[in-house]
């Protein structure tokens, strides 16, 4: 009986405050479990002490009959409290000291989604601020509670008990290989799909794999763009040829025009010499007019093909973005030239057209006139 009193205070007087011990939980209660760690009485483990996360109940975390690990916060005659918090933060900060020097990427389970990002359960409270979540900005975080991200500490301050972990960093991290794969792959010539990622004043960038290119705007199609918008909206699916890649300063130039059949492919069967077709005038040169007849597809109304009547300079009659119709003379597509003559649908001006039959008249003049020929008739009587 002596041995045993002797023994319950050996066991006293070597549990101290900060000691680390191993017990069974009892009992749970809302606000607190009871845990035995061999002490002549149970140690508290009240619920501020589970986790470094909020716990609404402790059946959330504990039940009876589960083995933990636990600090001594407090001791005296007649109290044990206990920490499983302190326990588990003390085992965090060595790992995640290794996991931040070290840049590791580690997966994360998402505990609660709280106001300004996304807090997780490390041993420690982990936080990811909405800006480190994504590359893209999101609305709603709802949907991430309980979904696991992978994750680097970017900033770690273990006097202040602080964690800041991001998903973005590996998603940068994931992107940047990405490119750097593509810039080595790709060669001029290659024809890929991306996804219209931006869309400026002089063309659109496009992602390729990780990289985007730009197509100028001059190689959107193969007829005149004013804006790009005309021709893409960002989120298309586009197909592209790669024109040009300067790996140092990680530039591609891309065409969606060399993708897509040419105009002058298309206009084949469509034109043919004899043809009248409408077009618009696209540009007044000294020698002549050029004539849109289809998208990409301008023919030439030389200067003297203008009009029956003589003019100095084309703009005399012609003024660009007029429609007129004009007479195919002559379509080579090789060569990709139309010749064309608004002059051909004209109808002669009227005084040529008297002139011409005056002409006809004296053709058919016998030289003799009425009275001539009345005299004649007359001798013969006499």
């Amino acid at each position: 009986m002596v041995e045993d009193m002797n023994n319950e205070m050996a066991t006293f007087d070597a549990l101290s405050i900060g000691d680390i011990v191993k017990g069974k939980i009892t009992k749970v209660e809302e606000k607190h479990a009871l845990v035995d760690v061999g002490y002549k009485m149970e140690g508290i483990l009240p619920i501020s002490e589970l986790s470094s996360l909020h716990v609404e109940k402790v059946s959330d975390i504990l039940s009876a009959g589960d083995d933990v690990e636990v600090k001594v916060t407090k001791l005296s005659d007649d109290e044990l409290v206990l920490s499983k918090k302190e326990v588990d933060a003390d085992k965090a900060w060595e790992d995640l000291e290794a996991k931040y020097n070290e840049k590791t990427t580690f997966s994360v389970e998402i505990a609660d989604v709280v106001k300004g990002g996304l807090v997780v359960d490390l041993g420690v409270r982990g936080f990811i601020p909405a800006s480190l979540v994504e590359r893209h900005f999101v609305e709603d975080f709802s949907e991430y509670k309980g979904k696991k991200l992978d994750v680097k500490i970017v900033e770690l301050d273990r006097e202040k008990r602080k964690v800041i972990l991001s998903h973005r960093a590996v998603l940068d991290e994931e992107a940047a290989l990405a490119k750097q794969k593509t810039l080595s792959e790709i060669k001029p010539g290659n024809v890929l799909e991306g996804t219209v990622q931006r869309i400026t004043d002089f063309g659109a960038f496009v992602d390729i794999g990780g990289v985007d290119g730009l197509v100028h705007i001059s190689q959107l199609a193969h007829h005149r763009v004013e804006t790009p918008q005309e021709v893409v909206s960002e989120g298309d699916t586009v197909k592209v040829k790669v024109l040009s890649v300067d790996t140092d300063n990680e530039r591609i130039s891309l065409s969606i025009k060399e993708t897509q059949p040419g105009p002058w492919e298309e206009a084949k069967g469509r034109i043919k010499a004899g043809d009248v077709l409408e077009g618009t005038v696209k540009r007044l040169v000294p020698f002549g007019a050029f004539i849109e007849l289809f998208p990409g597809v301008e023919g030439l109304v030389h200067i003297s093909e203008i009009s029956r009547r003589h003019i100095g300079t084309p703009g005399e009659v012609l003024t660009e973005g007029k429609t007129v119709k004009v007479k195919v003379l002559d379509v080579n597509f090789d060569e990709k030239r139309v010749s064309l003559s608004i002059r051909e649908l004209e109808e002669e001006p009227k005084q040529v057209q008297t002139d011409h039959m005056k002409e006809q008249h004296d053709d058919n003049n016998t030289g003799f006139s009425l009275g001539d020929m009345i005299g004649d008739q007359l001798k013969k009587y006499k």
